[in-house]
């Protein structure tokens, strides 16, 4: 059932986002009285799930069967229907190679420019409907609870980060995505007493961006909140509100460090130190063949730090949906940049529809549904504003061409650019593909 609640909002998520880029081509050629010979969300190769064509209307409209896309075919363009047949005759006026360069402009860069506008509006929506709620990093006061990766990058459990190359970073669960993306050389931390510089070595970036896990989780302790009545231990003497903070004699100052040693204790008995009322007890406990002692502990991060919310007004929520945008498109571009940066090893994270259908919960939630939609739609448009050919970057790169030099390029030379943009886009999708079979069997 998780599935295919995934699958729906993956479909519902790709038919507004397509939709909207296509409107936008498809505004901007009507303004300007170019004929839009199609508009299709979904493709339609070989059948079609249905069509229709408006009484005096030049364009076809309809849905085709392939829920992973959409277009708009505007008449004499070269595009990726790579239909070349009206440009044997002569150009008409309603063409689109008939209109000056600034209007095709317009026309290519509608679909990126109504994909940042649906973020700006869906952003600015959530922002006024649900707020923003968040843990500041400086309100962290226990400090990072590390896994070994971090552990032998030189953070240490307890450590409060400051900031990646002189940076701070506001949102504690920005930390790790503000190493990655920016590439991050040092960090600031506090250590104890003392502020320190830890130096990042870049051959740990891959493994970074392949961890299946949080290298800087929250530092906080390990506090009983119950012990059931079937648990292994419960007549050990373990109390409700006990804090942790030994085994086996060895400080333990984080949940997930008792995690970790226990798991080194499979099947056995360990002496655990806990703090009841001020006072210190030693207390015996059994550990299962799992590596748990089988008793509930207090996770609620608003028991153990601030958080900072906020609300917005009509106004306050647009202008911070707009903020929210330019961050996660000038985010997004780093992070894309991290892909042509071998070092990194980011190429491996690409992924295709699976991924991207992998990312939404298993229930429905609109809260988490409009931020991925928000986010995707700036991912469609910075993707698609990459000078690739075939992509409207591609497009829009000749046509900034001929508007500084005064020069079109020919439509062979057109048609010879969009026949390779196809390939550089059909190598993508199958690396996309292969790392997404590849982690089915890892």
């Amino acid at each position: 059932m998780d599935i295919l609640v995934k699958i729906a909002q993956l479909i519902l998520a790709l038919s507004i986002l397509v939709f909207i880029h296509e409107l936008g081509h498809f505004l901007f050629a009507r303004l300007f009285k170019i004929r839009v010979e199609k508009f299709y969300l979904f493709f339609d190769w070989g059948w079609r799930l249905f069509k229709f064509k408006p009484k005096n209307s030049d364009t076809e409209y309809g849905v085709g069967w392939l829920p992973l896309g959409g277009y708009c075919k505007i008449a004499g363009m070269v595009d990726e229907s790579m239909d070349t047949e009206s440009l044997k005759k002569e150009p008409q006026p309603w063409e689109f190679r008939s209109k000056p360069a600034w209007q095709r402009f317009l026309v290519i860069f509608g679909g990126v420019f109504f994909n940042i506008l649906l973020a700006i509006a869906v952003y600015s929506a959530i922002l006024f409907t649900w707020g923003e709620e968040y843990i500041k990093n400086s309100d962290v006061t226990t400090g990072i609870s590390v896994n070994r990766l971090a552990y032998d990058m030189g953070f240490r459990n307890g450590d409060k980060i400051l900031a990646f190359d002189g940076e701070p970073v506001d949102d504690f669960m920005e930390l790790q995505i503000s190493l990655i993306r920016n590439q991050a050389e040092y960090a600031t931390v506090v250590r104890g007493a003392d502020t320190i510089t830890v130096n990042i070595d870049p051959v740990f970036l891959p493994a970074v961006l392949q961890s299946k896990e949080l290298i800087f989780n929250f530092g906080i302790p390990a506090v009983v909140s119950d012990i059931p009545d079937n648990s292994l231990n419960a007549s050990s003497g373990l109390q409700p509100r006990d804090r942790i903070v030994a085994l086996n004699g060895a400080p333990v100052s984080t949940f997930t460090e008792f995690v970790s040693k226990l798991s080194e204790n499979r099947a056995d008995t360990v002496t655990v130190s806990v703090l009841r009322n001020g006072e210190k007890l030693s207390l015996p406990l059994a550990v299962n063949d799992e590596g748990k002692i089988m008793v509930e502990f207090d996770a609620s991060l608003q028991n153990y730090y601030k958080v900072t919310k906020k609300e917005y007004s009509v106004s306050a929520a647009i202008a911070a949906g707009f903020n929210t945008t330019v961050k996660t498109v000038t985010n997004y571009w780093k992070e894309l940049k991290l892909i042509f940066s071998p070092k990194t090893e980011a190429y491996k994270s690409v992924g295709s529809f699976i991924t991207i259908g992998s990312i939404f919960p298993g229930s429905w939630n609109w809260e988490i549904f409009w931020n991925l939609t928000a986010f995707l739609s700036v991912m469609l448009a910075v993707i698609n504003i990459l000078p690739i050919p075939a992509l409207d970057g591609g497009h829009l790169l000749f046509t900034i061409y001929e508007m500084i030099t005064g020069h079109k390029p020919s439509d062979k030379f057109l048609i010879s650019a969009q026949t390779v943009g196809m390939f550089l886009l059909l190598a993508i999708m199958i690396l996309a593909f292969g790392n997404d079979i590849a982690r089915l069997f890892n």
